[in-house]
């Protein structure tokens, strides 16, 4: 399950670099090493084996590398003929971060079938000074393409040559 949960947590920080060619801001730094060991702790585990869903609840947390993802609640969807995750929901304050990049939202729901990464509620993306705060963001990781709606307000910091 967890090899599994590395490669969503990679398609996770995938999905908001390609986001960055939409919005100019270089979110590339959010990388997940693939190989590296993930710890996930949280105060509850629950697996279903019968509807395919394994729920963490109560502080959840995600770490592999410099990557952290944090939510009061991740459920794990399997597909159903298959072992391999279809979905990941984070929900309770969701987090995705690293010692430099963060984006954060209410929910983020990770559909891996469609490739579509749905931020939803008070959604922020920071790196550096800047800053892209919305309601709701939509990346779609196979092509590349973000949208973001409610509310769009953008600070870019200009660089300084000198």
């Amino acid at each position: 399950m967890f090899r599994f949960l590395a490669f969503c947590l990679m398609l996770l920080a995938l999905a908001f670099s390609t986001a960055s060619a939409q919005t100019q801001i270089n979110l590339g730094a959010l990388v997940v090493d693939p190989s590296a060991a993930i710890e996930v702790t949280s105060d509850a585990l629950s697996v279903d084996q019968d509807t395919g869903i394994a729920v963490f609840e109560g502080d959840v947390l995600v770490i592999q590398g410099d990557l952290r993802l944090s939510a009061q609640r991740v459920e794990v969807v399997y597909g159903n003929d298959t072992a391999e995750i279809a979905r990941l929901i984070a929900s309770g304050g969701a987090l995705l971060a690293n010692t430099q990049d963060a984006a954060e939202a209410d929910t983020a729901d990770y559909d891996i079938t469609t490739g579509l990464l749905t931020l939803t509620g008070d959604v922020l993306v920071t790196q550096g000074g800047n800053v892209i705060s919305a309601q709701s963001m939509i990346v779609n990781v196979t092509d590349g393409t973000a949208t973001m709606q409610g509310r769009v307000r953008t600070m870019l910091q200009q660089s300084t040559n000198e």
